[in-house]
């Protein structure tokens, strides 16, 4: 069998060559970059905010908070993102949420597990941002449920998309400013009546696809807290930095 399946496979790379997730050129194994994308994909890494997981330009010891999680607590324990909402990072999260790439959801969702690994603790519920109805039903799938999936499945962790719903129809927040996003959002989000026994104190790991302004996650984390979960750790593919606002605002999703 084994034998068979690595024939199928040398078949199949013939046939199908694994190409970039990014560029679509030829790669030597799938779900991966070619060194040009490689380059200019820019990772999270720590010194990070404890609370916000904006990186620090310095070395700063583990409980060193940022100045914006000092001034402006948010209503999750926790943010985590993989990657810069930059250059590359760009083109997977549009291919996903609007070239129907459901396929890049795992990889992606790979780059999400390693910087989320601090926030599985005490065996969390995956808990995506929802679509409204109308709009799911517009665009046939969520792009923050197919990362959320994808995590949760290689995490070994429970996938629990009921236990969030979208009660009402919002503007994309595609193009809106900050006040306008959080404005947008404000009680758009809530647990079921049925769903608060089983989220009643566990822990949930939020999943989206990009953090920008914060206001969509914030919002989500309140339904959350409101619907009795015992804590909330936000993870997201990308996140847009307070610099990029000024130089690529005409992008950001």
């Amino acid at each position: 069998m084994t034998r068979a399946r690595a024939a199928l496979d040398v078949v199949g790379r013939l046939f199908f060559p694994p190409v970039c997730l990014g560029c679509r050129n030829l790669v030597a194994a799938p779900g991966t970059l070619c060194a040009t994308c490689w380059k200019s994909l820019r990772f999270f890494e720590r010194p990070w905010c404890p609370v916000y997981g904006t990186p620090f330009e310095h070395e700063m010891h583990d409980e060193h908070l940022s100045a914006e999680a000092i001034a402006n607590p948010p209503p999750f324990d926790s943010a985590r993102s993989a990657v810069s909402y930059t250059s590359i990072a760009q083109h997977l999260v549009r291919g996903l949420k609007f070239g129907d790439r459901t396929d890049l959801a795992p990889w992606m969702a790979r780059w999400m597990h390693r910087v989320g690994e601090d926030q599985f603790v005490n065996d969390p519920l995956v808990v995506p941002i929802p679509l409204h109805r109308s709009r799911f039903m517009k665009r046939r799938f969520n792009q923050s449920a197919e990362l959320g999936r994808a995590l949760a499945k290689r995490a070994g962790l429970e996938f629990a998309p009921q236990m969030l719903i979208r009660k009402r129809m919002t503007r994309q927040q595609v193009g809106l400013k900050a006040a306008q996003r959080l404005k947008n959002v404000q009680g758009a989000f809530l647990v079921p009546d049925e769903a608060k026994a089983f989220l009643a104190r566990r822990s949930v790991v939020l999943v989206d696809d990009v953090y920008t302004t914060g206001a969509t996650v914030f919002a989500a984390a309140k339904a959350l807290r409101r619907g009795g979960a015992g804590g909330v750790h936000v993870l997201t593919f990308a996140r847009v930095l307070p610099e990029d606002f000024a130089s690529e605002d005409h992008e950001l999703i």
